[in-house]
C-alpha cells in the first residue's frame, strides 16, 4: 500500500500508528513539510570521457548546475544541485528508503571521429532507492532512445550518515560508488551516438561520481508503531488455528 500527500494529515498518522505490517509512506515536498536537495558531482573519469567526445553540459529543468573548465577549455568540476521533490519512509522503521529529486542536466555530443556521430542525452528526477542501491532517473535520449521514466540509471556501493528518521531536523548523506548498469551503458551510448573511441572512453570508468543530499524538515512521526496486545493474541488464535487444522487433516 503506499500514500501520496502533499500534507501530512490525522488520517495518515494514525494509519501509521495502528499498522500491522510494513508500509512505505511516500511525501511530496509541498513546502510545508521538507526543503532539501541532491548535488551530483561527476568524477574525475567521467569529465576525462566528456572532454574525449567534446560533449556539452547544460542544467534541465530545476536543477543548477556549476560547470567549470580550465583555460585550455578542458572540464575541472561538474556539479548539479536538484531540489528534493519526495522522500520515502518504511512505516514501521521510520527508515529513509527513497528520495527524489526534479530537473538534471543535458549533455551534447557533437560529431567527432571515431569518438561520436552526434546525439544527445538529458538524466532528470533522479531518485534513490537505498534498499538496492540503485539510482532511477528519467532520461530523454537522441537516436531513438526516447523518453524513459523510472529508468535504473547507476548503482551505487556506498551510502554515509544516518538513514533513520528521528524527527525534525537536519540530515545529511553522501552516495558514492556510482556504476552505470549496463543497461545504462547501452542507452547512453545509443542516445550519444558514442562510436569505438566513445564507447572505450566510457568504459574507462569505474566511479562516475557522487551524490550529496541535504534535508531540512519539520515532520514529526513519532516513534515506530509497536502492535497492541490485541495483535499478539490474534496472531496466537491464528497460530492456532493453523496448528489445529494441520492436526485435524494428520488425523
Amino acid at each position: 500500500m503506499k500514500f501520496t500527500k502533499h500534507l501530512f494529515t490525522a488520517a495518515v498518522l494514525a494509519a501509521m500508528g495502528t499498522a500491522a505490517h510494513a508500509d512505505i509512506l511516500t511525501v511530496v515536498n509541498g513546502g510545508a513539510t521538507f526543503t532539501g536537495s541532491g548535488a551530483l558531482t561527476f568524477s574525475a573519469d567521467l569529465l576525462g570521457a566528456l572532454d574525449t567526445g567534446k560533449i556539452a553540459a547544460t542544467g534541465y529543468g530545476a536543477a543548477t548546475p556549476s560547470i567549470l573548465k580550465d583555460t585550455d577549455g578542458f572540464y575541472t568540476s561538474i556539479q548539479v544541485s536538484a531540489p528534493m521533490a519526495t522522500l520515502s519512509l518504511d512505516t514501521d522503521t521510520l527508515e529513509v528508503v527513497g528520495v527524489g529529486t526534479k530537473g538534471g542536466l543535458t549533455l551534447t555530443a557533437p560529431v567527432v571521429k571515431s569518438v561520436s556521430s552526434g546525439g544527445s542525452l538529458t538524466v532528470t528526477d533522479i531518485k534513490a532507492d537505498l534498499t538496492s542501491k540503485t539510482i532511477f532517473a528519467t532520461i530523454i535520449g537522441a537516436n531513438g532512445v526516447g523518453t524513459v521514466s523510472n529508468f535504473a540509471l547507476w548503482n551505487f556501493s556506498t551510502i554515509t550518515g544516518t538513514t533513520a528518521y528521528a524527527g525534525p531536523g537536519n540530515y545529511v548523506n553522501d552516495i558514492s560508488g556510482l556504476s552505470l548498469t549496463t543497461d545504462g551503458f547501452t542507452k547512453f551510448s545509443q542516445a550519444l551516438g558514442l562510436l569505438s573511441l566513445g564507447k572505450a572512453a566510457m568504459n574507462g570508468i569505474t566511479d562516475y561520481g557522487t551524490i550529496h543530499s541535504t534535508l531540512n524538515t519539520t515532520l514529526d512521526l513519532g516513534t515506530p508503531a509497536i502492535p497492541e496486545p490485541s495483535t499478539y493474541a490474534l496472531m496466537g488464535l491464528g497460530l492456532v488455528g493453523v496448528a489445529f487444522a494441520a492436526r485435524c487433516k494428520s488425523a
